[in-house]
């Protein structure tokens, strides 16, 4: 993906959204973001970022609901 492309997970099926999400993330090269796109506070995920990939991830908020959360979640490194 490249920089601030998007990823809209409110299609998909719940269980499938973090798994999008971390691939989407492993498949990034350091440095690059994407923007994930979904229909509620995705701050579960930050805190599974914060324990499986602590300082190797940047989390910033660009939309914060009420309908619509859009993250930008980068690579550092």
């Amino acid at each position: 993906m490249s920089d601030s492309e998007n990823l809209d997970v409110r299609q998909l099926i719940p269980m499938e959204r973090h798994r999008t999400i971390f691939a989407t993330w492993q498949g990034l090269p350091g440095g690059k973001s994407f923007v994930l796109i979904n229909d509620h506070d995705p701050k579960p995920l930050y805190y599974q970022f914060d324990a499986e990939h602590k300082g190797q991830f940047s989390w910033e908020y660009l939309e914060s609901g009420p309908e619509v959360w859009r993250v930008r979640i980068g690579k550092t490194g």
